[in-house]
């Protein structure tokens, strides 16, 4: 068995003046650690890809200021797992079943967490898949966009809608969606599945959140920047640069669930937004022109290779037995 791929990020990004540089960038995180117990004891809190990463931080740091948190994503024994440990540290965590690509999944979810606990005081949407790969190795891949357009985008649409309406009900809840700084960026080659389906999530909840917000249901979008996971790790390059780790991020979570901005974002987030329709002619230019040097991820190239069928040998092509 193979190592699982690094969650930490290499020694350069560890360096402190990186740390220090990562902090300038932002956004920042809660470190008023009364504050979040006053604001989420008791409540009940869905952590969607809670097994690692970001949806693990945040379920810990959750779990330790008093809420009950509900742990959701496919790999049920690794939940588990961390449901043992959060109850052993105090904490009360239940774990649950979630397959954002399937419809029916998502319904049984939605409907056990609301039968078990009455009610959603926060949503969190975490849950995410990551994919940089050239659109000429997702040609006989039509799972690339099952996996993406289902992770990304239509599962956690159809999670809101069997949510929200309880929440409007009650007059409050709290959802906050963990975008990408991506999507404020120019188009970029190899990326195309993964912003899409996360800019239409994005603008889908942003639609909803207006309309809800009147109910007394707020939303805050966190535009995450670099952040060093399982998910950024196949991008070799990733890891040399300054980033937050999952803890880093997940008091960014916390302050969006006690302040409620709109918006979070890295200090580059909005002033990339307004600039890219402006030069959007010499972005493409530039990005097409650099994306001829860059290459695929070595976990893409293989997965494509294992999808494809083998190589008929010579004597079978030229019809010898």
């Amino acid at each position: 068995m193979s190592n699982p791929l690094p969650s930490s990020p290499s020694r350069l990004a560890s360096h402190p003046i990186a740390r220090a540089v990562a902090y300038l960038i932002g956004p920042r995180g809660l470190r008023d650690r009364d504050a979040l117990r006053a604001e989420v004891a008791g409540k009940v809190v869905v952590v969607t890809g809670a097994s690692y990463g970001l949806g693990e931080a945040t379920a810990r740091l959750f779990a330790r200021a008093g809420a009950r948190v509900v742990l959701a994503a496919r790999s049920m024994d690794r939940l588990g797992e961390l449901a043992d440990e959060i109850t052993a540290a105090g904490g009360q965590a239940f774990a649950y079943p979630l397959d954002l690509t399937s419809e029916q999944s998502v319904s049984e979810f939605a409907a056990s967490v609301l039968f078990d606990f009455g009610e959603v005081d926060y949503l969190i949407h975490n849950a995410g898949k990551s994919l940089r790969r050239s659109v000429h190795l997702s040609y006989d891949r039509p799972k690339d966009v099952t996996a993406t357009a289902g992770a990304n985008y239509v599962g956690p649409m159809r999670l809101t809608l069997a949510l929200l309406p309880a929440m409007r009900a009650r007059g409050r809840g709290h959802i906050v969606n963990v975008s990408t700084v991506g999507i404020m960026f120019p188009v970029v080659p190899k990326w195309g599945f993964y912003l899409s389906s996360k800019a239409a999530f994005d603008w889908w909840l942003r639609a909803v959140g207006m309309e809800a917000r009147a109910d007394g249901v707020t939303l805050t979008t966190f535009y995450a920047g670099l952040m060093h996971t399982r998910m950024s790790a196949p991008s070799r390059w990733m890891r040399l640069l300054p980033g937050q780790t999952p803890t880093d991020a997940a008091r960014v979570i916390a302050r969006a669930v006690v302040r409620k901005p709109r918006t979070l974002t890295p200090v580059y987030g909005h002033p990339s937004a307004i600039l890219v329709p402006l030069l959007r002619v010499p972005n493409e230019w530039l990005l097409g022109f650099v994306y001829r040097f860059l290459g695929d991820t070595q976990a893409s190239l293989a997965r494509v290779r294992a999808s494809r069928p083998a190589e008929p040998t010579p004597e079978v092509r030229s019809g010898v037995r």
